[in-house]
């Protein structure tokens, strides 16, 4: 079942979808707001919270952990308590955001053979405490990133569309807890200041605006402040690719998306999106999803 929103805020308002299957709830919104303002949520549904900020600043207070998040553009966390109530006081004048809600005993049920961090944080949730999976939020990378526009973009319908959704809500979860355990790994942080973890999201941003004509290197540096060695080595920490790794990826997955959503033809995408060739962009695009672009058109 699909159900689209709508909430006027006193200086703005929301916008989204919410896609309920087997369950399970996911949704995506975006709120745009007139000035910097503060609004409550609450809910009373005993669920396991996947959270995603995709776009714009904000700090939220939470009211059953006690504690308040300060948050930029492109983090995600896990997190349980049975009630929720928070605060959210927006720092920027866009906010996008996308969720998963797990129901309790249906989210115990699919992380009982997982990991060992999905397991130990089932564990709290069975026990019913309140928890959050880090208290160290992570990036959205490239590949959590795709999963979320492969929702946003679902061309399925019916059985189809819940069997596909469903699987995409166990992915994100499995990709959350994977990335957790990848940045306990590389242990202490390169990127120290909240304002150097800005200027990435923002390279992230400018590159997503200019895919089909990227800026150099040097050109992005010098738009946000940042000498070029603190940007490949935080780049590369936030979003566990390169720059350029990152500008590729873009650029494949809009080709994928155009492919399935347009009339244009492989030659027009290739010269549209940069390639040097037709050959070139094909012979990518075959290396990344493992078939031709004409065998996606014919059998999306």
């Amino acid at each position: 079942m699909e159900t689209t929103l709508h909430r006027q805020h006193e200086n703005g308002e929301m916008n989204g979808v919410v896609w309920a299957f087997d369950g399970i709830e996911m949704g995506h919104s975006r709120s745009v707001f007139q000035a910097l303002t503060s609004f409550a949520g609450k809910s009373e549904k005993d669920v396991v919270r996947l959270h995603f900020g995709l776009k714009g600043d904000y700090r939220f207070d939470y009211a059953q952990l006690h504690t308040s998040y300060d948050l930029v553009g492109s983090h995600h966390n896990l997190m349980y308590t049975k009630d929720f109530d928070i605060t959210v006081h927006n720092k920027t004048l866009e906010v996008e955001t996308f969720g998963v809600q797990y129901p309790r005993e249906q989210f115990i049920r699919y992380t009982e053979h997982a990991s060992d961090t999905l397991k130990r944080f089932a564990e709290q949730v069975a026990d019913g405490k309140n928890v959050m999976l880090s208290e160290h939020w992570g990036s959205i990378s490239p590949n959590i990133q795709q999963v979320i526009d492969q929702v946003l973009h679902c061309r399925y319908g019916g059985d189809l569309k819940r069997m596909f959704m469903l699987a995409k809500s166990i992915e994100l979860l499995v990709l959350c807890a994977d990335a957790y355990d990848a940045a306990a790994q590389r242990g202490e942080p390169f990127l120290k200041s909240k304002a150097d973890k800005e200027k990435i999201i923002a390279v992230r941003d400018l590159i997503n605006e200019k895919v089909t004509d990227p800026p150099s290197l040097s050109q992005i540096a010098r738009s946000v402040g940042l000498n070029e060695y603190k940007l490949k080595r935080g780049f590369r920490e936030t979003f566990q690719t390169t720059v350029f790794g990152y500008l590729a990826e873009q650029r494949l997955h809009l080709a994928h998306r155009y492919l399935l959503d347009t009339q244009k033809t492989a030659a027009e995408i290739s010269f549209e999106l940069g390639y040097a060739t037709p050959q070139h962009f094909n012979n990518m695009f075959r290396k990344r999803f493992g078939q031709t672009p004409a065998a996606v058109r014919n059998n999306p």
